[in-house]
């Protein structure tokens, strides 16, 4: 056999031998973790807030992908300088302005803020921000994208002051109107207001005033007694052409509305009767929380109103009322009482009155209703109604 066969055949053979060993299980697939994130950001009063979505995950911070910081650049550059820069360059100009530690509790695809507070001293340049993520053994991943801002000099200086009223129809909010610019300047760049509300001191506001308030106050009708709302105002500066720059937020007004307010007397009552009964019409409240109307009655006009009879023990949830409990010949007085869901009450309407016509009944000889309590000398055609009474022939 040839020697050049033996290592053919020696070679073939521990391969077959390797082959033949236990096969080790499968490692599980490594965690993925984002290597880079994307920034924003934008100028609010003198500060430059920088944003960014964080890894879904970190690594185990044995693997080399453990993230353990986030290193935070700027570059102050002239406003004639290319906007297009290499990472080399960006490395080599730019200024590290943070080291942030990060924890397992800032992953999940939060939404991580950073500030950088502005000392230009009025000079106009184009800032240049990146940042980058590292691992415990300082080894950096690549840059983010690179965020570029012209930051105004002058913006206004916070409102102050907020206060909140709560109205029927509105929570009135004031405020006291910046004197002079965040960086101590004047005159203060002002050109209005922007309101902001959430619904819990964890959630970020959101804008409520569709135009820039021009004046310090501000009227929030869109509300709901009973709900809780947290309010605050930022200040609006005019910047370089079309841009406008808010300031920082005033503090902060917790405000709970409750309904004290009493609705409107129910007006324009008209009252008619009929042969077995007195009807009552009135046009709804123009109150947005009417629950109902109570309707009171008295044979005696000199009564106080607080001791007439209630005909509705249950609220009546429409703007007519038919009166069946009556006598003929026999006068009776009504007013009416709106009440809200909260249970505020109107006061009393006007009162109005009217009767059946009929003989010498009186409420103690009759039952109210019956049959026997009309005259025989009435008729009842509609021809012979004169005033909505009924008249005898």
């Amino acid at each position: 056999m040839s020697s050049v066969l033996l290592v053919l055949l020696l070679t073939a053979g521990g391969l077959f031998l390797a082959g033949c060993g236990k096969r080790k299980p499968p490692l599980p697939p490594l965690p993925k973790v984002a290597q880079r994130v994307e920034i924003s950001g934008f100028q609010r009063g003198n500060n430059v807030i920088l944003s960014w979505q964080m890894p879904e995950k970190n690594a185990p911070q044995s693997d080399v992908r453990h993230i353990a910081r986030v290193e935070v650049y700027r570059l102050a550059e002239p406003l004639t300088a290319p906007l297009t820069m290499t990472e080399a360059e960006f490395a080599s100009r730019s200024l590290l302005i943070a080291s942030v530690k990060v924890t397992d509790s800032d992953f999940g695809s939060k939404r991580y803020t950073f500030t950088d507070p502005l000392q230009l001293g009025g000079q106009s340049v184009r800032l240049r921000y990146a940042v980058r993520l590292v691992n415990s053994a300082g080894q950096r991943a690549a840059f983010s994208n690179f965020l570029l801002i012209e930051p105004e000099a002058k913006v206004a200086d916070v409102p102050a002051a907020l206060t909140a009223e709560v109205t029927q129809d509105a929570i009135r909010l004031k405020w006291t109107a910046p004197a002079r610019n965040a960086d101590g300047t004047v005159p203060v760049n002002l050109i209005g207001y922007n309101i902001y509300r959430s619904g819990s001191a964890e959630t970020a506001g959101t804008i409520i005033n569709r135009e820039i308030v021009a004046e310090a106050e501000f009227a929030d009708q869109n509300f709901e007694f009973g709900k809780q709302y947290f309010y605050f105002v930022r200040a609006v500066s005019a910047g370089a052409g079309a841009t406008r720059t808010e300031s920082g937020e005033s503090n902060i007004v917790e405000v709970k509305p409750v309904d004290t307010f009493p609705p409107s007397a129910p007006d324009s009552i008209t009252i008619a009767a009929s042969p077995a009964s007195i009807s009552i019409f009135f046009p709804p409240n123009p109150e947005t929380d009417i629950a109902g109307y109570q309707i009171y009655r008295t044979t005696d006009a000199s009564q106080p109103k607080p001791e007439w009879k209630l005909l509705t023990p249950d609220l009546l949830d429409t703007t007519t009322f038919i009166d069946s409990d009556v006598v003929k010949n026999v006068e009776y007085w009504y007013y009416i009482v709106a009440v809200d869901k909260f249970g505020n009450r109107s006061e009393p309407s006007s009162v109005v009155s009217d009767r059946i016509p009929g003989g010498s009944a009186s409420p103690d000889d009759t039952t109210p209703g019956s049959e026997e309590t009309k005259p025989e000398n009435y008729a009842f055609e509609r021809a012979n109604v004169i005033d909505d009474r009924w008249v005898p022939n």
